[in-house]
């Protein structure tokens, strides 16, 4: 065999050696009554065709590959935002460790979580015996300074109450009676990450802000949204409100949880907005988000508090940082100083200065509907043209919103909306309506693979490239990061499509 104690090789090139070659080849053989490699072409060509894409269009029944994930993934990835907070999610191992895997290979960070490990007995009785049991445990094991509850599908399933199973808790002595403990309904075979977050978000106000006395002061609120970018983007954004001289909160900060240092010392808390902050939040005279589809709930409660709210979509190149800007301004009376005007213009620059490679080139563009929104009016800055905008999580109104926006501009003109469908329906259109690039999460590699389209990845999760999330995509920074990507994606296509010796590097030009 290959494998030795003095020649270790990576499951990569592991499974490419001769041994195992001829192990899967007589396992195809002889247990898997395999189709000879014509019947499989042929299939393969077929599920490319019109006619595939029309029965695959009309699916009902049945979701293969959503762009999206589960509620409780959103509802954890909210709570660790906020300091020394625990996720406790009432239901399986299983299903937690589905959430810590997802977050912590995105993110190349530990992301911490418990579950109370509810079996078949709790499925059938009720799980608060497990709720009892697992929050004395983390209290006791843990020590946070919060524990935030969400839920999984089984525990919606056989309907456990979590307000009252947390009172139990308390009346039992699993935790101090006056131990916060904010909690969230999030069952997992509805809806999708961002209305996970938004319960959460809108759980964690509810406790903190149901009795207390409101009392308006100057300062606003800010709440990120679910963005795998998240680490660099509030930082960008800390940056941006610093220097308009901004008073605000900001509600779920995960910009430290998700990027500690390797010092020596394990931070189990790192940074996150602190306690005594998100109880006075309630004070503020606004709250501002900047991803609608996350926030609806959360704004609405805001809202009955007696705030201002507003909502953004993904802030994102020159017009959405111009609208976050801008409302930012109108909320606070701050002025846009002059330092941000000029990173304005140094992003119209920039795009200017490579118009000529952006210009006409088509994109599909798939995601959470926010950040597809954003993606699709940058790429329109840049005078390139939306052909596809897909988000499994989009409803009626998101397409109505996309269409809208579309309309704007002569290069949304051509474009189509697919709200509520799966990257194997994107699969089909693409192989029958292909574009130029491919942009939206690790996932679409293997569309990339499948029908030959790059592949630019700016959304989460981002599991087969290291580091993105460091690099900003709000603001007009984050418009250059953008930007870089996309245009690297053009030349390394570009490279490949006039490398070939002698015969199509007739112009393998450096200047570009």
């Amino acid at each position: 065999m290959p494998q030795s104690a003095d020649k270790v090789l990576d499951h990569n090139k592991l499974f490419h050696e001769p041994e195992y070659k001829e192990m899967f080849k007589n396992k195809r053989a002889t247990f898997e009554n395999a189709p000879t490699a014509p019947q499989v072409t042929e299939i393969l060509d077929w599920t490319k065709s019109w006619d595939y894409r029309e029965k695959n269009l009309a699916r009902e029944a049945l979701v293969i590959n959503p762009a999206k994930a589960c509620q409780p993934l959103g509802a954890v990835f909210a709570a660790a935002g906020y300091e020394g907070t625990m996720s406790f999610v009432h239901g399986s191992q299983g299903c937690v460790a589905y959430y810590r895997s997802h977050l912590s290979r995105h993110f190349k960070e530990p992301a911490s979580a418990v579950s109370s490990s509810m079996t078949e007995d709790a499925a059938v009785f009720g799980g608060l015996t497990n709720m009892v049991d697992g929050l004395a445990n983390t209290y006791a094991l843990y020590q946070p300074k919060m524990i935030a509850v969400s839920t999984t599908c089984m525990a919606e399933v056989i309907g456990d109450d979590l307000n009252s199973f947390i009172i139990q808790s308390k009346e039992k002595g699993s935790v101090p009676e006056d131990f916060d403990v904010p909690f969230a309904h999030t069952p997992a075979f509805v809806g999708s990450h961002v209305d996970g977050y938004d319960n959460m978000q809108k759980g964690i106000l509810t406790h903190f802000w149901k009795d207390a006395e409101r009392a308006e002061t100057d300062s606003i609120n800010i709440i990120p949204g679910f963005d795998g970018f998240a680490v660099a983007n509030i930082r960008e954004m800390n940056r941006m409100l610093a220097a308009m001289g901004v008073e605000y909160t900001i509600l779920s900060d995960v910009s430290d949880v998700y990027d500690t240092p390797s010092d020596g010392d394990y931070q189990m808390y790192a940074g996150g907005t602190k306690l005594d902050d998100v109880k006075a939040a309630i004070n503020a005279k606004a709250t501002l988000s900047l991803q609608e589809y996350c926030t609806r709930r959360t704004l609405e409660f805001c809202e009955e508090k007696g705030q201002k709210t507003a909502a953004l979509h993904y802030p994102m190149g020159v017009s959405g940082t111009d609208e976050f800007l801008m409302t930012v301004s109108e909320l606070t009376g701050k002025a846009v100083p002059d330092c941000l005007t000029l990173e304005r213009g140094r992003l119209v620059d920039a795009m200017a200065d490579s118009q000529a490679y952006l210009h006409g080139k088509t994109y599909a563009i798939y995601g959470d509907p926010d950040f597809v929104y954003a993606m699709a009016r940058f790429v329109m800055e840049t005078g390139g043209e939306p052909t596809h905008c897909l988000a499994t999580n989009g409803s009626k109104d998101w397409a109505k919103k996309m269409e809208e926006l579309l309309a704007s501009s002569p290069y949304g003109q051509g474009c189509q909306v697919w709200a509520g469908k799966d990257l194997w329906h994107l699969r089909s259109i693409l192989a029958t309506e292909p574009t130029d690039l491919l942009i939206g999460n690790s996932y679409g590699k293997y569309l990339e693979r499948d029908l030959n389209i790059p592949l630019i990845r700016l959304t989460f999760p981002i599991f087969d490239r290291h580091h993105h999330h460091r690099f900003p995509t709000f603001g007009y920074q984050g418009g250059l990061t953008v930007l870089v990507k996309i245009l690297d994606t053009i030349f390394d296509k570009l490279d490949t499509e006039t490398g070939t010796l002698g015969e199509t590097d007739i112009s393998f030009d450096l200047t570009r």
